[in-house]
């Protein structure tokens, strides 16, 4: 995962996709789709207007960078878009307010046969930093969660290669969703290019998710031992959802600080593969990143229980693998120190944590705060901070990623809180962090990186 300044951006001709005119004036006559959205798809969108009525346009889009080589034949590359978002019906479903501001939020969806895709020729860029501050500036006014449609495609094309850079607000998508766009697009691309057909193959799709998800859901009450769980954590945690434990400098009467973001090869392949070995015997390198993170804010911060919240997907069947949405619950966990008080017993401690907790992910975490009554007025983008890890060695294509300059891209705008990603690569460990920008932050989140690469290379030699 990267910002768009840092995917390597180049100078070129850019053209951009947007749905067309007609399909919008379509959109806007559609009836109410009875499926609801999701409860995360709902809170994120509650929260945006929510900052945004507070005075503050904080964009929250994620995206997807690759190339594909030579000058793209732009019929085929945009035959190749229209396709990929016939197959994933929530990129053709969007939201309505019903009535007021505390209204509900209701869905539309277009038939596959309603949507087509508007090229526009913008124009060449002979300055990559222009270029990079174009598409941001155009992704953020587009690919915003309080407008529909919001995604938006793009190419710059040049004799060599033609880089792909897309958009999507995050209700449609999640990080699982960006990493197989460059294998789904280009196997799309060449198809349209040797004269095959390129239709919507059939897949899976979030938007049915989200209606059999929120079903679920609805069924548990206030009294439901999920609940209770979360509602003595949150209570443990002073009434709120755990933020990254170090000083960040904030000013609690200050308002929403700007962010910085830092990105950086972690370990290389055989270290990777040696830290992952080491954490095997204890559930593999998730359980690793998070007992060194343990280990690591207690020695920085002092705390003497770890207190966090892990994001796991929720594509729990194998239909959904395939789909795109935005398919992420969370799990509290709760490391006592006296019990981690060195890597080893760490392990031990954060596996017997997520063995007692995950299963509360998959209840949204929207629908426990409802149900504890608790008025989470949210005033960030984000509602806890999160160190995430995620292996994508077993994604399609993701072998060619390097060569075909591919990155999963966000946003880095706004947010008092810390999160964090680890991502295998076949290379090896990469680390990346949006975090608020001070120089105390910087400080704790610089140490916390570097002791973070201690404890994962001193794994080698170790199995």
């Amino acid at each position: 995962m990267t910002d768009i300044q840092r995917c390597e951006v180049r100078p070129g001709r850019l053209v951009e996709w947007t749905l067309s005119p007609a399909t919008v004036a379509t959109a806007k006559a559609l009836p109410e789709d009875s499926r609801p959205p999701a409860y995360i798809q709902e809170s994120h969108i509650r929260t945006a207007r929510s900052v945004r009525e507070d005075g503050l346009f904080v964009p929250t889009w994620l995206g997807a960078a690759f190339d594909i080589p030579g000058r793209a034949d732009l019929d085929a590359l945009g035959e190749a878009l229209r396709g990929w978002t016939l197959r994933h019906e929530t990129l053709r479903s969007g939201f309505r307010w019903a009535g007021g501001p505390g209204d509900s939020i209701r869905r539309f969806t277009l038939d596959a046969a309603a949507v087509s895709l508007h090229r526009e020729e913008v124009g060449d860029f002979t300055d990559a930093v222009a270029l990079a501050q174009h598409l941001q500036d155009r992704f953020d006014t587009t690919a915003d969660a309080l407008r529909w449609p919001n995604l938006i495609y793009t190419a710059v094309v040049r004799d060599d290669c033609t880089s792909v850079y897309m958009a999507f607000d995050h209700s449609n998508v999640d990080a699982y969703s960006i990493h197989r766009i460059p294998a789904e697009i280009h196997e799309l691309y060449r198809a349209g290019l040797a004269g095959g057909a390129v239709g919507p193959e059939p897949v899976s799709s979030y938007v049915d998710f989200c209606e059999a998800e929120r079903a679920d859901a609805d069924r548990i009450d206030a009294d439901h031992d999920i609940v209770a769980r979360w509602r003595e954590f949150i209570q443990r945690c002073d009434g709120r959802l755990p933020s990254f434990p170090v000083d960040l400098g904030l000013d609690p009467e200050g308002g929403l600080p700007t962010q910085k973001f830092m990105r950086e090869m972690m370990a290389d392949a055989d270290a990777a593969a040696a830290f992952e070995a080491y954490c095997r015997p204890y559930g593999g390198s998730l359980v690793g990143v998070l007992a060194a993170t343990a280990l690591i804010v207690h020695e920085i911060g002092g705390e003497p229980v770890y207190r966090t919240v892990v994001p796991f997907h929720t594509r729990v069947k194998s239909q959904w693998s395939q789909s795109v949405g935005w398919y992420v619950g969370g799990a509290p966990i709760e490391v006592p120190m006296s019990e981690a008080y060195d890597f080893p017993s760490a392990l031990r401690t954060v596996r017997a944590a997520l063995q007692a907790n995950r299963r509360l992910a998959r209840i949204p975490l929207a629908r426990v705060l409802h149900l504890l009554g608790a008025d989470f007025r949210p005033t960030s983008p984000d509602l806890y901070s999160i160190v995430s890890f995620v292996d994508t060695r077993g994604i399609p294509g993701s072998d060619a990623w390097t060569d075909q300059k591919a990155y999963g891209l966000l946003r880095v705008s706004y947010g008092d809180q810390v999160c964090a990603w680890i991502t295998r690569l076949h290379e090896g460990l990469w680390f990346a962090s949006r975090y608020p920008d001070t120089d105390i932050a910087q400080k704790n989140l610089r140490l916390y990186v570097e002791r973070l690469r201690d404890i994962v290379t001193g794994t080698v030699g170790r199995v």
